[in-house]
C-alpha cells in the first residue's frame, strides 16, 4: 500500500477505534444504567434468552408475543419495573430486568387476608403467578457496543420502556378536575382517578395482583397497608379505578366490614 493511502485511511482507523467503550467509560456507562426503574410500555415476555431488541428500538412484535404466550408475562403495560445487570458482550447490551428469567416470588408473596364480608382470600403479596416479574433484554449493534451515554441507551429501551419517567408529582394540580385535585390534597382515592393521581394522592402501592371475571375483563388491585391495620383496595380496570374499599386486617389475617368514608 502507497504511503498516502495510509494516510487516508489512519484518520477513519482512528475515527472507528473512538468510538469503541474505553474500560472508564465502560464502568460509568453501566453505572448510569444499573438499578434505573422504568413503566412497561408494551407486555414484556419471560424468555430464558435474551429479547432481541435493535439499537433503533424495532423489535420482533409476533416473536415477542409468542414468548409470552409460551412462559408468561414478566410485566405488563404500566408495571414499574428495574434494570438489575448491566452485560457488554461483543456487539450485544444484555439488560436483565427485575432479577432475570429467574427472578421469581418471595416467600410472602403466598400470604393471604381472609375476607369476612367477600369470603374470599386476598393475596398479601404479589401472588400473580404468571408475572413472576424477570426476563432480559439484549440490545443488537451490529458492532461492537460503541461509546455512548446511559441516556442514549434509555432511548432505544423507550419504545418498550419508558425511563423517562414523568412521575404524578410533575402533574400539576391545576390541570385536574375539581374532584381528582380535591381528593389528591387530601390524600385520597376517589372512583374514575388514574394511575398517575393514584400514585400523586397515596403513593406506590405496596402490592398488586390481577385477576380475570367470568367476561374476560381483567381488573388489577393496588393494596395499601400491612397487617394489623387499614388496608386499602384500590381496583382498576384499564387505567381507571372503578372500586374503591378500605377495610381493617388483624393480626390473623381476617379482614373487617369496610370502614367508613372519611
Amino acid at each position: 500500500m502507497k504511503r498516502s493511502a495510509i494516510l487516508l485511511c489512519l484518520p477513519a482507523l482512528l475515527f472507528a477505534d473512538s468510538k469503541k467503550l474505553s474500560e472508564s467509560e465502560r464502568i460509568e456507562f453501566i453505572r448510569g444504567l444499573m438499578a434505573e426503574t422504568g413503566s412497561v410500555r408494551v407486555i414484556l415476555p419471560r424468555s430464558r434468552k435474551p429479547l432481541p431488541l435493535d439499537s433503533s428500538g424495532e423489535y420482533d412484535k409476533k416473536y415477542w408475543e409468542q414468548l409470552g404466550k409460551e412462559s408468561g408475562p414478566a410485566a405488563r403495560v404500566g408495571d414499574q419495573v428495574q434494570i438489575t445487570k448491566v452485560q457488554i458482550e461483543g456487539e450485544h447490551l444484555v439488560l436483565e430486568i427485575n432479577g432475570g428469567f429467574r427472578g421469581g416470588r418471595k416467600w410472602y408473596d403466598s400470604v393471604q387476608v381472609g375476607s369476612s364480608t367477600s369470603g374470599g382470600m386476598t393475596p398479601i403479596g404479589n401472588a400473580d403467578s404468571n408475572a413472576p416479574g424477570g426476563t432480559s433484554i439484549s440490545i443488537n449493534f451490529g458492532e461492537p457496543v460503541p461509546a455512548m451515554q446511559a441516556v442514549e441507551v434509555k432511548k432505544i429501551l423507550k419504545s418498550v420502556i419508558d425511563f423517562d419517567l414523568h412521575s404524578s408529582t410533575q402533574i400539576t394540580l391545576d390541570s385536574l378536575p375539581p374532584e381528582i385535585r380535591t381528593a389528591v390534597l387530601a390524600k385520597r382515592v376517589i372512583e374514575g382517578m388514574d394511575r398517575d393521581q393514584v400514585i400523586m394522592s397515596v403513593g406506590k402501592p405496596r402490592t398488586k395482583t390481577r385477576e380475570t371475571n367470568t367476561d374476560g375483563i381483567e381488573a388489577e388491585d393496588w393494596i395499601y397497608g400491612v397487617p394489623p391495620g387499614r388496608i386499602l383496595f384500590v381496583t382498576f380496570n384499564g387505567n381507571k379505578v372503578v372500586k374503591v374499599k378500605e377495610a381493617y386486617a388483624g393480626l390473623g389475617g381476617q379482614t373487617a366490614a369496610p370502614l367508613p368514608v372519611q
